[in-house]
């Protein structure tokens, strides 16, 4: 901001009800000027439409899906081509709600920005997350249905076959998103999952690129990518799987060399620092200092894999918004994740916001 703009701002701090030829006489210049600097603090998002409302205080913004999971859980070797004793188990889930809730039990103030259905899903999503995330800023259409996703785990909690029907979240569009312009253009960081149609993956890197705001962009299948932006300019985080990985840059990833190409072209896409996951395995990370691999957590008894990945994203974007180093935000995530592992929820109801601090003292 210049001189002029900062001194319209305070004068607004201090009495937000003054007119504006009130503030012009206060401040000694003319009406049209005055108007002009404060349509540029709106552009800006340091004041909120023509009431002069100041931004509130910075929010973490998620956008992206919110669905019901729905898991059939086989008793048994699973076969193919014939029925399956299974037992039934519902939850809530969406890449972009699990971390939202994720962060929300971290302590964070999480909104998030979403397509709901007029019908009962949508409702049980909501009244299930709503200690954790606000929907202020979701949007309802209720010619459509809220987004659902059904799994089928083996006896090991290994995924077999999953359906999503995510139709509702290509209305998740630029122009749903400017109606909340100055919450996202005030965004603390902004967290997009590939839900979105690729028109506001694009429309997020432009608003970013102003602002300097964090940007992490999580991929959610590798069919999504076709959501992609064509680069990953203002890209501060970008968290994805091998076959995600593989699919966007086009190769195959066989070998340790593979994937430091991989993390190296990731970051001439743009990226400041790239994940790629890797399961059971562990991950590796990079930046343009240094690229690092590190091996998963020990886990005991792995009872269900649903939002472990969203689990290591959260608690890597709940690191480094809270001073922790890249790599030692990346080892928090891994911890999430295998903690994540070990219970039959997509979100673990013992996190807490201490929860850094018993990392740290593992």
């Amino acid at each position: 901001m210049n001189e002029k703009e900062q001194l319209v701002l305070q004068t607004i701090k201090k009495n937000p009800y003054l007119s504006q030829n009130e503030m012009a006489l206060q401040l000694n210049m003319s009406r049209p000027t005055l108007a002009n600097i404060i349509s540029g603090l709106i552009k800006k998002g340091e004041i909120i439409g023509r009431a002069y409302v100041l931004p509130e205080e910075k929010d973490i913004i998620a956008i992206g899906g919110a669905n019901v999971d729905r898991k059939f859980h086989i008793d048994g070797t699973v076969q193919y081509g014939t029925s399956n004793p299974a037992y039934l188990t519902e939850s809530v889930g969406g890449v972009a709600r699990n971390i939202a809730e994720n962060l929300g039990r971290l302590g964070n103030t999480v909104k998030l920005i979403t397509t709901f259905g007029q019908d009962q899903d949508a409702n049980m999503i909501q009244q299930v997350s709503n200690g954790f995330i606000n929907f202020d800023l979701s949007e309802t259409l209720p010619d459509r249905k809220t987004g659902s996703y059904s799994a089928v785990l083996d006896s090991n909690g290994e995924l077999v076959l999953a359906m999503a029907d995510m139709g509702i979240y290509d209305y998740l569009l630029p122009n749903l998103l400017m109606k909340h312009e100055a919450a996202i253009i005030n965004a603390k960081c902004i967290i997009v999952d590939l839900n979105c149609p690729k028109e506001t993956l694009i429309y997020l890197q432009d608003v970013v690129s102003k602002r300097n705001t964090p940007f992490i962009i999580v991929p959610v299948s590798s069919p999504k990518m076709k959501n992609m932006p064509n680069d990953l300019k203002g890209v501060s985080y970008f968290i994805c799987n091998r076959d995600e990985a593989e699919m966007y840059l086009n190769t195959k990833i066989i070998n340790e060399l593979d994937y430091e190409k991989a993390i190296k072209g990731l970051l001439e896409q743009g990226a400041e620092n790239v994940v790629i996951t890797l399961g059971s395995q562990g991950v590796i990370a990079g930046n343009k200092k240094e690229i690092k691999r590190f091996p998963a957590y020990e886990v005991t008894h792995i009872e269900d894999v649903t939002g472990a990945g969203d689990a290591f994203v959260s608690a890597v974007v709940h690191g480094v918004l809270h001073g922790e180093d890249f790599f030692d935000a990346v080892q928090f995530g891994l911890y999430n994740s295998a903690k994540t592992l070990e219970i039959d929820k997509t979100v673990r109801e013992n996190l807490s916001i201490n929860e850094l601090e018993k990392w740290r003292n593992l």
